[in-house]
């Protein structure tokens, strides 16, 4: 019997990374080993997505994985960014860790940089998402029961309002047409608090809407700390 691919998620904490860790353990061809995640070290949050890290710290306990936490600062210059990530991912090599699985949808340059600094290691990029209809995605993630909250909104893109809402049917029909329903383009992050990919959901209530950095967050809590 040939043996399964030793593999970790790049873990964003939203919705696009759970499907592709659920995708890659429903075909049965990936042993999936663990999660691994960005934390920008001054706030103690998942980069880009604002999460705090104590959910992250629920999802990977809810997922049945190791998280392996990547540190790094705000702002982080990209050759930081290229250190750290190598240098977690040698740690999983020493596993047999041989890929990693991303939630990519669509973005061409991205695919072929992830690609480019897996191969300089010896490793590769699985993409289980890769190039399906956007449109189709959302509204399959919700029938499968994903469940989801905008954490980050870029408000050139998309009403600030959104920060803070559910990743539902009626979101999906609130978007501008120019949105992308999976918000690709990078008009809002999710951090995904149920799902067929947990072994219970993550009780979470939002908290305070703030903006920085040109970005408008909304602040999940776990449900048991909010007053």
């Amino acid at each position: 019997m040939t043996p399964r691919t030793k593999a970790v998620v790049s873990w964003s904490s939203g919705k696009d990374s759970a499907l592709a860790l659920h995708e890659v353990r429903r075909s049965g061809e990936v042993e999936v080993v663990g999660i691994l995640t960005t934390i920008t070290s001054e706030f103690g949050r998942v980069s880009m997505h604002g999460v705090r890290e104590a959910l992250l710290d629920q999802q990977a306990e809810a997922l049945g994985l190791r998280c392996w936490k990547i540190p790094i600062p705000s702002p982080c210059p990209n050759e930081i960014y290229e250190r750290e990530m190598a240098r977690v991912l040698g740690e999983v090599q020493q596993l047999g860790v041989t890929a990693v699985v991303f939630g990519d949808l669509f973005l061409e340059d991205l695919r072929r940089y992830r690609e480019a600094k897996l191969a300089e290691i010896g490793m590769r990029g699985i993409f289980p998402l890769w190039m399906r209809d956007t449109a189709i995605l959302a509204r399959e993630m919700i029938e499968l029961g994903i469940r989801a909250t905008l954490t980050c909104i870029d408000p050139k893109k998309l009403d600030r309002s959104f920060a803070g809402r559910s990743f539902d049917a009626a979101l999906l029909g609130d978007l501008p047409a120019d949105v992308d329903l999976c918000g690709e383009n990078g008009e809002f992050h999710t951090f995904a608090w149920a799902g067929p990919m947990f072994s219970r959901p993550i009780p979470i209530v939002v908290g305070e809407v703030v903006e920085r950095d040109g970005f408008v967050f909304a602040d999940v809590l776990p449900a048991a700390s909010a007053v």
